[in-house]
């Protein structure tokens, strides 16, 4: 065995890894008394301590001031988190709004954002897409009154790859022209791992003069992010995956400030109205200068609540730390896996900056390791047909959790 893998060596990264402190700040998960090997925070992240009591503080406000509490704690809840995301996701704080749930959110900002129209009409998303960006991708196109088999066009990796070439997608992009309404991707592909590159398809997308809009699910608060200066038009994201507010947290949405004094559709509700007007009872909506303005109903508080606790530790950390610490302990996970288990293959890209925190591998028996895996006290995720999700988060993984799950995969293996 290599240095690299040897318990010795693992300990020795843990004890001068920067971010060792960060792991006390979360409920770490156990089964039967023993902790588990926990690499699922691509799906669901940790709850961070403090979560009971900020939840517990708003039932309080509610047990004693009731209706009271909407003007006065209530009202303009969501607003206090607003500047934490300004790093996170590469914006300004009024370019982003806590609302809805994702999916709910991409249809909301599709009907704003995708105009179809004469020959300029289509929509470009990445084949094998997450099935619920396919299905509101594919309803808004029908809703429109077009044929998915003709306005909706798909990029492909070459055969036998299971990646997106950056230069394919680009030239496909410039292929269809002016035919595209709308270029909707994720930021890191939930099955593959693989990050694209962001800033060049915006940029190429723009020159064709279509909207451009990011599903950012498995992106936030994992891998670097500037929407605001690569001119993206809207995006949208979940809470509860790395950035660990718990199930059901609020979804998050941007819209580029350029956007703010938008005169063209959308769907709308009292809670995107002016504060200053929104209690007048108006017929006509008096719209927030804000991505607030896409805003419908009311927050939902005690689904919030736990956005103080996650959003502090990553106030804490700063992204540029957590994308360096994530670039190491992601990349200790693959020096392990390429150098002891060759049954193993990497399906994401080896480049650090083409990936976040997740490795996705593929091996024979794919769906019977990962039930061996479970067995043993391992939390990760299988995705159909053949791939196994490792996601080390640096807020909370080990050196050491990485050496312990290579081992146990490689006994379940030999």
């Amino acid at each position: 065995m290599g240095e690299i893998f040897s318990e010795t060596y693992a300990n020795n990264k843990d004890n001068l890894n920067p971010l060792k402190s960060i792991r006390k700040k979360f409920h770490y998960p156990e089964r039967d008394g023993t902790p588990l090997l926990y690499f699922s925070g691509n799906s669901l992240g940790l709850q961070p301590i403090g979560v009971s009591d900020s939840i517990n503080e708003q039932a309080k406000i509610w047990a004693l001031k009731g209706a009271d509490g909407y003007m006065s704690d209530w009202v303009d809840f969501h607003q206090q988190f607003l500047t934490d995301f300004e790093p996170i996701i590469g914006g300004q704080w009024q370019e982003f709004m806590l609302m809805n749930a994702l999916t709910v959110n991409l249809h909301l900002l599709m009907v704003s954002f995708y105009k179809p129209k004469d020959t300029r009409y289509k929509i470009i998303i990445e084949g094998g897409a997450f099935p619920s960006d396919q299905y509101a991708v594919k309803s808004q196109i029908e809703f429109h009154g077009y044929d998915p088999n003709e306005a909706l066009v798909e990029l492909q990796p070459k055969k036998g790859e299971y990646c997106l070439n950056t230069e394919d997608i680009l030239s496909t992009i410039e292929s269809h022209g002016e035919s595209i309404s709308l270029i909707l991707l994720g930021g890191v592909n939930y099955y593959t791992g693989q990050k694209y590159d962001m800033e060049a398809i915006t940029k190429i997308g723009k020159k064709g003069g279509a909207y451009i809009g990011f599903d950012l699910a498995h992106a936030a608060g994992n891998v670097s992010l500037k929407l605001h200066d690569w001119d993206v038009d809207f995006a949208a994201w979940c809470n509860y995956k790395y950035l660990n507010s718990g199930p059901g947290a609020p979804s998050g949405v941007f819209v580029h400030e350029k956007h703010h004094r938008w005169k063209g559709a959308r769907f709308t509700g009292w809670w995107g109205n002016r504060l200053d007007t929104r209690f007048k009872m108006e017929s006509n909506i008096d719209p927030i200068q804000s991505t607030a303005g896409w805003g419908i109903s009311n927050s939902s508080i005690f689904s919030m609540a736990p956005l103080k606790n996650a959003l502090d530790i990553y106030k804490e950390v700063g992204m540029d730390r957590f994308v360096e610490e994530s670039h190491k302990l992601t990349g200790y996970l693959e020096s392990l896996i390429m150098s002891e288990l060759p049954q193993i293959s990497i399906v994401t890209p080896n480049d650090p900056n083409q990936r976040g925190c997740q490795l996705s591998l593929l091996t024979k028996n794919g769906k019977s390791v990962y039930e061996s895996l479970v067995n043993k006290n391992v939390v990760c995720d299988w995705r159909e047909p053949d791939v196994l999700r490792i996601a080390p988060t640096p807020l909370y993984n080990t050196y050491k959790e990485i050496l312990q799950f290579t081992q146990i995969l490689k006994t379940i293996l030999n």
